[in-house]
């Protein structure tokens, strides 16, 4: 189950960027499964959850999952950059954390 989860991120990412000539799917598919991983650990479920339940709720954070893939996904050259300008044009990103905002931990 988890792996349809991975699967719709990852078709509705690649729609959205395979325009880009760098477009890389593996890299993509490896930001996607990471976003997934990230935010079942930050979600901490209790060994009572099972994986459906698990999957459920991780469905309530599809759109968590996906910005934090796209934003690392982004980052890819970038890594650890605080600042950038070129030819007058600088970039500025926003916090990654950020992208996991709603995404609590279970309380026990």
């Amino acid at each position: 189950m988890e792996k349809k989860l991975i699967n719709e991120i990852i078709t509705d990412l690649a729609d959205e960027l395979s325009k880009d000539k760098n477009f890389d799917e593996d890299a993509l598919s490896s930001k996607v499964k990471n976003a997934v991983r990230e935010i079942r650990r930050d979600r901490n479920y209790p060994v009572s959850y099972g994986e459906e339940q698990i999957m459920n709720d991780l469905n309530n954070y599809y759109s968590n999952i996906r910005e934090l893939a796209l934003y690392d996904y982004n980052q890819i050259g970038a890594e650890g950059q605080l600042a950038h300008s070129e030819n007058g044009t600088s970039r500025t990103w926003k916090n990654r954390i950020d992208c996991k905002n709603g995404v609590v931990a279970f309380c026990r």
